[in-house]
């Protein structure tokens, strides 16, 4: 499945959790959480209400204590609902997650990559 990964302003740079306009987001799909630095590792990655639930990883100790590592950045994609387990399952298991252990059991749909 083919996704449309959201960047932040005129110039597509990468979203800033800490100063990202939530009400702004009005759709439910997959969202990636990751840290900048070297390497860059992937924090989080979910599904649901994007706004809803960037906002509570935003007041997350464990996802926030990665600030120390780099700036912490977010993507979304808008998927259906019922390709939502898949396309997340696919996401941890591509990704390895630092936070997170309880993601869908759900056979993998393959999406394309946020980072190219």
């Amino acid at each position: 499945m083919d996704v449309s990964w959201i960047k932040c302003g005129n110039d597509g740079h990468w979203c800033s959790l800490d100063r990202l306009e939530l009400n702004s987001i009005e759709v439910g799909g997959v969202y990636i959480i990751w840290h900048e630095g070297n390497p860059g590792r992937v924090v989080r990655i979910g599904q649901g209400d994007i706004a809803d639930r960037l906002c509570a990883h935003r007041n997350d100790k464990e996802i926030i204590a990665y600030r120390k590592s780099g700036a912490l950045r977010a993507t979304w994609a808008a998927v259906p609902l019922q390709y939502r387990n898949g396309v997340e399952r696919y996401l941890a298991n591509t990704w390895e997650p630092l936070v997170g252990s309880a993601f869908p059991i759900a056979l993998p749909l393959a999406v394309n990559s946020p980072w190219g």
